[in-house]
């Protein structure tokens, strides 16, 4: 076949099906997807590590018998081993580093016979709300090439926009999924704490904050995925209670009149963009449409308490991922091996006391109580996914004096000087300013999802975020369901061309 024209007019699912039925093989969609990344990939820098040799030798042998069988695929450059693979994090120290094992995610992915063609772009160590690595260079996002698709899942996220793949895998530790899926115009679901397996190396990510799953463009792709992938692995610290039924069935179940809370307020205090409360208060009007009872209301919570508790989290895994990384590659390393941000936050996670993190962690379980107060009257949370549109590359970046600042501190070991100044409050609001609103269900360990119903008078992606109670992707299933046959987004795509 001379190129599948119509490739990118198919979910992941629409594919395996075309591969089921004998009208294309498996071997014909991942050149069509290489075909795609070649062209593509020079301009947005999605993929950082081809996999082609490999995906092309997984098509040509018999496949498992999944969901997915024969479709291409890309896997998110952190977290996700793949034998044989470079797994860098997004990080010099780590740009040579080989696994010789497969994650317990990558196995299930294998499984459900998607085909990876490559590893995509992260911030390192997925820090950063946008993905601009030193390492790789920035992603673009395929709406607009000057503003960033997000982070830190953003090579994923600009993938699946712009065509190479129909989904691509991404991690969640404070919206790495909802926030790129919101400036990609994306299905992007967080599912449950201790939804997705995190073996064979990890117990709980970031205490507990970071899920794995996908980003999609249809909404039963991301359920047929998290049927297939779900459940816990050997050594799983806990096993939460499995669905009642599986999650491609759910989304072809009405939801019913939900009770849905609204609130478009930042949780610092710092203001959201018109742009991204129009995008709330339209859905609100079309949930109301549907049948939903729907009101303005927040939860109790203490936003810049949650934020200061969450860098104090973020600090001390920094501090132990660099500590790790002398383990995992036998080396010394230094600051040459890393970011100057990332380098200053492991200062800082020395100068956290044990009592300074339990404290922080305390106050998600204060979180996950009012939370759970606020769910017996409401069904689900709708949010703006993020405070403000896409911002241009380069734009969220430290400036040069802060830099400069954090290099002196980092050499002087002045990380408590900067604790005690104040300094590390306004960091942590400053980073968190654009996008305040997916961290909550991280802390709590809720699903959460961004669904893509609106775009600014730029043209650019603004999504909204329902948040369901713990255990309830359900719920979220059927109503996004409702939602995309209601107003559908899947055959609005960027200008890129192939």
């Amino acid at each position: 076949m001379a190129g599948f024209t119509e490739y990118d007019q198919y979910d992941g699912l629409g594919l395996a099906k075309l591969v089921r039925g004998k009208k294309i093989s498996p071997s014909e969609l991942c050149e069509e997807a290489i075909s795609r990344i070649e062209k593509l990939n020079p301009i947005i820098n999605a993929v950082i590590n081809p996999m082609f040799d490999i995906g092309r030798d997984a098509a040509k042998k018999p496949l498992p018998e999944g969901p997915f069988t024969g479709v291409p695929f890309l896997l998110k450059d952190l977290i996700s081993a793949y034998a044989g693979v470079k797994l860098t994090w997004g990080c010099r120290a780590y740009k040579d580093y080989v696994p010789g094992y497969d994650s317990e995610m990558v196995k299930r992915f294998k499984k459900t016979g998607l085909i990876a063609l490559g590893k995509t772009n992260t911030p390192e160590f997925g820090l950063m709300g946008v993905t601009e690595p030193e390492l790789f260079g920035p992603t673009r996002n395929p709406w607009n090439i000057e503003h960033t698709p997000g982070g830190s899942s953003g090579g994923s996220a600009a993938a699946v926009a712009s065509g190479m793949v129909p989904l691509a895998s991404g991690g969640d530790g404070g919206g790495s999924i909802r926030i790129p899926a919101s400036f990609c115009a994306l299905l992007g679901l967080k599912p449950t704490r201790g939804r997705n397996p995190t073996g064979p190396k990890y117990g709980e990510l970031w205490q507990g904050a970071t899920v794995e799953h996908v980003l999609t463009r249809s909404v039963r792709d991301c359920a047929a995925i998290l049927d297939a992938v779900s459940g816990a692995d050997a050594g799983a610290p806990y096993i939460i209670k499995p669905p009642e039924r599986p999650y491609t069935e759910e989304i072809n179940q009405e939801p019913g009149s939900l009770r849905i809370a609204f609130n478009t307020e930042s949780p610092l205090g710092m203001g959201t963009h018109d742009d991204c409360m129009e995008a709330v208060h339209k859905t609100a009007k079309l949930l109301e449409e549907l049948g939903h009872k729907v009101e303005e209301a927040k939860p109790e919570l203490d936003g810049l308490k949650l934020a200061n508790s969450y860098f104090t989290l973020y600090f001390g895994e920094v501090a132990a991922d660099i500590e790790l990384a002398q383990s995992v590659l036998k080396k010394k390393v230094s600051r040459k091996d890393f970011e100057i941000t990332t380098w200053f936050f492991g200062e800082l996670g020395h100068r956290y006391s044990a009592m300074d993190f339990v404290k922080a962690i305390r106050e998600w379980d204060i979180a996950a109580r009012a939370m759970g107060q606020f769910h017996l009257k409401y069904d689900l949370y709708l949010t703006p996914t993020v405070a403000a549109p896409p911002a241009k590359i380069g734009e969220l970046l430290p400036k040069s004096y802060e830099q400069a600042a954090m290099k002196i501190l980092s050499v002087l070991k002045l990380g408590s000087l900067a604790k005690a100044s104040g300094m590390i409050n306004k960091i942590a609001i400053q980073t968190l300013a654009k996008t305040p609103f997916t961290q909550i269900a991280n802390f709590t360990g809720q699903p959460a999802m961004n669904v893509p119903l609106h775009w600014d008078k730029n043209g650019l992606p603004c999504g909204v975020q329902f948040v369901a109670p713990f255990g309830d992707e359900a719920t979220l299933f059927r109503l996004a369901s409702q939602l995309e046959k209601a107003k559908p987004w899947f055959d609005k795509r960027p200008g890129l061309k192939v």
